[in-house]
């Protein structure tokens, strides 16, 4: 480890946070860079406090010569920092000021907490079943995946500093990050609604078993994710082929989900095998299924142990860093600072991106939000797909493969045709390889190196490419074959487990989450900045992996430790909870963790036990007891639906959405602005995601300067997959509202 280039190595950066949101830097501190944190010693750390900050040095006082020297300095939003001198000084000195609601709205000083941004999110609206009250998910995910979004933002800022001289100020909120890194209700959707918006969901939580069944066996429980049409059929031969469920409709995913027997055929046919037993026979017929693990069974798995996902620091284990780059993990390190030789700036631009040249071979979410992250801040990203194994986001409401979930998905890209089966496909692709910058790809381990195209081939031809790719499992490991989708990696890591009511050990309640993908794709574009950054000073490209199931390793790395010293959460009453507000189904949160907050409950409620506070909260609307809370400091919130957050004020006073055309869908396309609120960059492009191939033809000769008559001739022979006429005859005539109907 002690000989890894990390990519940052060589910046510094000052922590001033407190809180959850420290973790932010202690990603960048495991890339490499020098972090160093205030901590006058007068108070006794938490554990969560520990874990947010290993790696990083101490400070005992904030020294002129501290300052001075950094590359980035962050910050609680509320503390003595002169801010505006520091940068009139250092013109390319990032800072960023965090905070639950950011700097700039009346929401400002309102309080926050985990399940305050839940409520906030709308990712409570979506969790728990239906006729229940909502299920506060569990741990630290708003947070947790704020800092991840703050982390990206941080690391995009210092690229293009470095890149153009330009510093930057970032007023990062973490309601801003848990929406856009979570579960965001704009954004695409993976298959857990069919590519429908999710502001689309019944109102209520979904139905019991509604979506990824989880079914009894012999030894505990199993879920599985049939989503293909080849995976439905790998289940069909490996039940017998049963003649009930033989009809070539079965095929199609809506199907499936609206059979009353379908369900309890797999589940009889499950019921007398273990757990084992049917991972292994699954995989065998391309079934994708996992057992439903606990945390403490996920963390003692071979394949935890095998990838030394965990590192044992003063008795307790602790993940091993959330990235691997050039094939070594970036686990917890105390990286001394280097001499910087970063060249001279460039001119400046107004997105970090700028004149990178990407190739996207992501599907599904992660795969579709890291090349989007790119796209939006100026890159030339080419959504690479073949006609013989589409994008499964290209399962849609509409015939011709787009959906509102896919524009958001896939904006600010162009779409290519490729047979990357075909020898020739795979030469076009080398040669469009060698004039990349980047290439991203979540498939299964493997893969690109059955097509010829994995790192160790494309580094020979191009010594300064940066690859990415993202995984369920990782690329090593006894399951890193396994097929895994999200819900498949909930299960195995133990998320879907503690993700339950406490009186009902059925209740799985995270069915129509799209936790972690999101998130996942964030931190995968993160190392791909930190390795454009170590790009500038040394000139050579790299290589990063992410695997999903450390990406939730990493979110509950409290409980990892907790779980690894035998110890559970102390209980000391009640500090969060949902209450039913008046009116149909509306619900108002309200966390109370400490004495100074209670004493604030009382003075509002006049009690501070759950039943003084659920009779006050149920004589008004969720709307009116949020506000009378959080002016007494409380914090609260109504639980919104996503329907609600466009219009809701602090979205609105924020700027955070906008409303996008895409010239094929009837529906508008509302997506986020940008990742951060920020001065220095400009807000995300705003081109239309391309349909399947649609700019096959002009990509191929703007990079590759091939003729007419030669891209004609390689659409003859199969190996360019234009769009196909078919394809926008039906996009076009659905626009005119003369094919496919209007999402109702």
């Amino acid at each position: 480890m002690s000989g890894v280039d990390r990519p940052l190595s060589g910046i510094q950066i000052v922590d001033l946070v407190r809180g959850p949101l420290a973790a932010t830097t202690r990603y960048l501190a495991e890339l490499g860079a020098s972090v160093t944190r205030l901590d006058d010693g007068e108070t006794e750390p938490s554990l969560d406090d520990l874990i947010a900050n290993i790696g990083k040095a101490r400070a005992a006082s904030l020294t002129d010569g501290l300052l001075e020297s950094a590359d980035a300095i962050v910050f609680d939003a509320a503390g003595a920092v002169d801010v505006e001198a520091l940068r009139r000084r250092r013109p390319a000195l990032v800072t960023m000021a965090v905070s639950d609601f950011g700097t700039d709205t009346r929401f400002s000083s309102w309080k926050g907490s985990d399940l305050v941004l839940h409520a906030l999110s709308a990712e409570l609206s979506r969790s728990g079943i239906a006729g229940r009250p909502p299920l506060p998910p569990p741990g630290q995910l708003a947070y947790q995946c704020a800092a991840s979004q703050a982390a990206y933002a941080l690391t995009v800022s210092l690229y293009h500093a470095l890149r153009t001289g330009k510093g930057d100020h970032l007023d990062f909120s973490a309601l801003d990050g848990a929406v856009q890194a979570l579960d965001p209700g704009y954004g695409i959707n993976g298959s857990a609604t069919l590519g429908k918006p999710a502001h689309l969901l019944p109102r209520d939580r979904p139905p019991k078993g509604f979506q990824y069944p989880i079914l009894p066996c012999a030894d505990g429980h199993v879920r599985i994710c049939l989503l293909a049409k080849r995976q439905w059929q790998g289940m069909f031969r490996w039940m017998g082929s049963p003649a009930a469920f033989a009809s070539p409709e079965f095929e199609k995913v809506g199907v499936r989900y609206k059979s009353p027997d379908l369900i309890p055929a797999i589940a009889a046919f499950f019921a007398d095998r273990g757990r084992a037993d049917l991972e292994r026979e699954g995989q065998a017929h391309g079934v994708p299924i996992s057992a439903v693990l606990t945390l403490p069974e996920f963390m003692a798995s071979d394949h935890v142990a095998a990838r030394e996902a965990l590192i044992e620091i003063d008795g307790a284990k602790l993940p091993n860093g959330v990235v691997t780059i050039d094939g070594a993990r970036m686990g917890p390190s105390l990286v001394a600072p280097r001499a910087q030789a970063w060249p001279a700036p460039v001119a400046a631009g107004r997105r970090a991106f700028e004149g990178l040249k990407v190739l996207d071979l992501g599907v599904i979410v992660v795969g579709a939000e890291q090349g989007r992250l790119l796209a939006d801040q100026g890159a030339e990203v080419v959504k690479v797909e073949s006609r013989a194994f589409p994008d499964g986001s290209r399962q849609s409401y509409l015939s011709y493969g787009l959906s509102v979930s896919f524009a958001a998905g896939h904006r600010n890209k162009r779409g290519l045709g490729l047979n990357l089966r075909d020898p020739r496909g795979r030469a076009l692709f080398l040669e469009m390889a060698a004039k990349a910058d980047v290439i991203l790809s979540n498939f299964k381990p493997g893969v690109m190196e059955s097509l010829g195209i994995d790192h160790a081939t494309i580094s020979k031809i191009n010594p300064r490419i940066i690859m990415s790719d993202s995984s369920a499992f990782g690329a090593t490991g006894p399951w890193a074959e396994r097929m895994g989708y999200g819900p498949l990696v909930r299960a195995a890591t133990g998320l879907t487990t503690a993700w339950r009511y406490d009186d009902d050990p059925e209740s799985f309640s995270d069915s129509i989450t799209i936790y972690p993908d999101h998130v996942a794709g964030r931190i995968g574009a993160m190392a791909v900045t930190a390795l454009l950054i170590r790009r500038l000073r040394t000139g050579r490209g790299g290589s990063a992996s992410v695997a999903q199931s450390e990406v939730m390793l990493n979110h509950f790395a409290v409980d990892v430790a907790r779980a690894s010293l035998g110890r559970t959460e102390a209980a000391a009453g009640w500090r969060d909870a949902v209450f039913p507000a008046a009116g149909d189904d509306e619900w108002c949160v309200v966390s109370a963790p400490s004495e100074p907050a209670r004493r604030a409950l009382r003075a509002v409620v006049g009690g501070d036990d759950q039943a003084s506070v659920g009779a006050w909260i149920a004589a008004r609307t969720a709307d009116e007891a949020m506000h009378e809370l959080q002016a007494a400091g409380v914090a609260a919130a109504r639980m919104l639906r996503v329907s609600e957050l466009p219009d809701f004020a602090y979205f609105r006073e924020r700027g955070f959405y906008r409303v996008e055309r895409h010239p094929y869908l009837a529906e508008p396309v509302v997506a986020e602005r940008n990742h951060a609120r920020g001065a220095a960059l400009d807000d995300a492009l705003s081109a239309p995601a391309p349909l399947a191939g649609e700019h096959t033809k002009a990509l191929v000769a703007e990079w590759l300067g091939l003729s007419e008559v030669e891209v004609e001739a390689l659409v003859d022979a199969g190996v360019l997959e234009p769009l196909e006429p078919e394809i926008l005859a039906s996009a076009t005539a659905a626009i005119q509202g003369e094919g496919d109907p209007k999402v109702a």
